[in-house]
C-alpha cells in the first residue's frame, strides 16, 4: 500500500492547486483523476480546462473576432471583403489550446513532485482511498490527509433527456462541426448566455428559454437590466417564464414544448443545449464508514475551513457549499493545503469576484443593491457610463457602465458591478480594494492612468460621493 501525506481527489482547479501547493509545502502528494481526453490520456484540469472556462473562453473569442471582422471593422476604415468561419478549425483550435494547459498541468505536477493517478477515488475508513482504474484493477492508498475535489456535472432534466447529437450539454456545445440554424437554449444562467451568444454571433437564430420570471437574478438589479437590454438587441431571444415540458427528435431536429405565459407552444430546433445548472460529483465517492457527510443536495458538508466531518479529511471546490466557480476552488484548494502544513490561514468568501463572458463582460463582487436593502444596511451608489469614458469610445466598445456601492455612514466599500469591456479585469480592481478595506475615497483619490477603461471605476467611487468629474451628479435628497 503506498503512503502518502496528502491524496487528492480530482484534479480540477481546486484539486491540482491543492496538490501542487501541498507539494510545494513539502507534503508528499498524489492527485487522482478519472477523466481521460480525446487521444484517451489522463485528462488533468476537470471540467474548466478540458470542457468549461478554457474551451468556452477560446469559442467565445473566435466567434467575437469573427462578429468584429464581419460587422464592425468598417467604422474604422478596414475593408475586409466576405468573412466566413470555418467551424472545423475553430474546434480545433480550442482542442488545441485544451491540450496546452491540461499538458502545463502535467508539467507543474512533475516540476513539484506530485505524483498523477490514473483512475476513480473513492474514500475509504481510516483516510484511506480506493483507486479503480479503466481495467478495473483496484489499488488502496494510504494518507494522512485527503483533500476531495471531485467536481461537477451538468444537472440533466427528463424533458430534455441529452444525447449529445442534437439534444446537448454544455459539453457537447464545445464540438459542434457546423453553425445550427436554429438554437435552442435551456436555461439563461452564466453558461447559456455565454454558449448562445457564440453561435448566435456566428449565424444562429438563438432562443433561449429561461423558467424564471427574472433575468440573471444573482447579478445586481441594474446590472442585470442593462444586459437584458444589450443582449436582446444582439439577437439572442430570452423568454423568461418559459417551463420546457417535453422534447421530441425527429429528421435531425428538435421540438421543444414549453408553457409561456399560460399558453402551450412549441419551436423546433435544429440543435437544443441543456444548461439549467450543475450539481456536485457526490455519487460514489464516499465509502458509507468514511465520516465525510453529505447535505440534502449531495454537497460535502464543510466548515469555513473546507474540513470535513471526518479528521485529516477536507473537500474544496464545486462539491462544497458556495459558488461554483473555478477561481473560488483554487483558493481554498491553496488554503487547506497550507492548514495542512500548519499554517492557519484563511478565506475571505465575502471577496469573491464573479464574471459572466458575453460580450460586453458582466462581473461582479461583493453585495448587490438588492442584498444591502434586503440585510438593511444603509448605502449609497455610484455609476458611471463607459460611453463617457475616452478609451471606450475610441475602441468602439462604449457598451454598459460601472456601479460602486458603499456603506452610507463608513463609505466602505460593499460591492462594486460592471458590465462592459473587460469588466471581469476591472471589478479585480474592486476585488483588491476590498480586501484591504478600502472607502469609495480611497478609490476616488488614486490616480488612474488615462486614457483607460479603468477611469470608469475611478469615476463610479467619486460619484458615490457626488463628485464625479466627467457627468453630472445626482443631487442628494435631503
Amino acid at each position: 500500500m503506498s503512503k502518502y501525506d496528502v491524496v487528492v481527489i480530482g484534479s480540477g482547479p481546486a484539486g491540482y492547486v491543492a496538490a501542487i501547493r501541498a507539494a510545494q509545502l513539502g507534503l508528499k502528494t498524489a492527485c487522482i483523476e478519472k477523466g481521460k481526453n480525446k487521444s484517451g490520456k489522463i485528462a488533468l484540469g476537470g471540467t474548466c480546462l478540458n470542457v468549461g472556462c478554457i474551451p468556452s473562453k477560446a469559442l467565445l473569442d473566435s466567434s467575437y473576432k469573427y462578429h468584429e471582422a464581419k460587422d464592425n471593422y468598417a467604422i474604422h476604415g478596414i475593408s475586409t471583403g466576405d468573412v466566413a468561419i470555418n467551424v472545423p478549425e475553430m474546434i480545433k483550435r480550442k482542442d488545441a489550446i485544451v491540450n496546452q494547459m491540461t499538458g502545463g498541468i502535467g508539467g507543474l505536477f512533475q516540476a513539484n513532485g506530485v505524483t498523477a493517478i490514473e483512475g476513480t477515488g473513492k474514500v475509504l475508513a481510516g483516510k484511506k482511498v480506493e483507486v479503480t482504474d479503466a481495467e478495473g484493477e483496484v489499488t488502496v492508498l494510504d494518507a494522512d490527509n485527503i483533500i476531495i475535489a471531485a467536481g461537477s456535472v451538468p444537472v440533466e432534466i427528463p424533458p430534455a433527456p441529452i444525447d449529445q447529437d442534437i439534444i446537448v450539454d454544455s459539453t457537447g456545445a464545445l464540438e459542434f462541426q457546423d453553425v445550427p440554424g436554429r438554437l435552442g437554449v435551456i436555461g439563461a444562467g452564466v453558461i447559456g448566455l455565454e454558449l448562445g451568444s457564440v453561435w448566435s454571433r456566428l449565424g444562429s437564430e438563438v432562443v433561449v428559454l429561461e423558467a424564471l420570471e427574472s433575468f440573471l437574478p444573482a447579478v445586481d438589479g441594474q446590472i442585470a437590466k442593462e444586459a437584458a437590454k444589450v443582449l436582446k438587441k444582439q439577437g439572442l431571444d430570452i423568454r423568461l417564464g418559459a417551463r420546457v415540458t417535453g422534447t421530441e427528435t425527429a429528421k435531425g431536429k428538435v421540438k421543444v414544448s414549453y408553457t409561456y405565459k399560460d399558453e402551450e407552444k412549441t419551436e423546433t430546433f435544429d440543435k437544443l443545449i441543456v444548461c439549467v445548472g450543475r450539481r456536485p460529483l457526490s455519487n460514489g465517492l464516499l465509502a458509507a464508514d468514511c465520516g465525510v457527510n453529505l447535505d440534502e443536495r449531495g454537497f460535502i458538508f464543510v466548515n469555513d475551513h473546507c474540513e470535513t466531518d471526518a479528521a485529516g479529511i477536507y473537500a474544496v471546490g464545486d462539491i462544497v457549499r458556495g459558488p461554483m466557480l473555478a477561481h473560488k476552488g483554487s483558493e481554498e484548494g491553496v488554503m487547506v493545503a497550507e492548514r495542512i502544513a500548519g499554517h492557519k490561514i484563511t478565506m475571505n468568501y465575502d471577496c469573491i469576484p464573479s464574471v459572466i463572458y458575453t460580450h460586453p463582460e458582466i462581473a461582479g463582487v461583493g453585495k448587490t443593491e438588492e442584498q444591502l436593502k434586503a440585510e438593511g444596511i444603509p448605502y449609497k451608489a455610484g455609476t458611471f457610463p463607459f460611453a463617457a469614458i475616452g478609451r471606450a469610445v475610441a475602441a468602439n466598445d462604449s457598451t454598459g457602465m460601472v456601479k460602486m456601492l458603499a456603506h452610507e455612514e463608513t463609505d466602505r466599500i460593499l460591492g462594486c458591478h460592471i458590465i462592459g469591456a473587460s469588466a471581469a479585469d476591472l471589478v479585480q480592481q474592486i476585488v483588491i480594494a476590498m480586501e484591504f478595506g478600502s472607502s469609495a475615497e480611497d478609490i476616488g483619490l488614486t490616480v488612474f492612468g488615462h486614457p483607460t477603461l479603468s477611469e470608469a471605476v475611478h469615476e463610479a467611487a467619486l460619484a458615490v460621493n457626488g463628485q464625479a468629474i466627467h457627468m453630472p451628479n445626482r443631487k442628494k435628497r435631503k
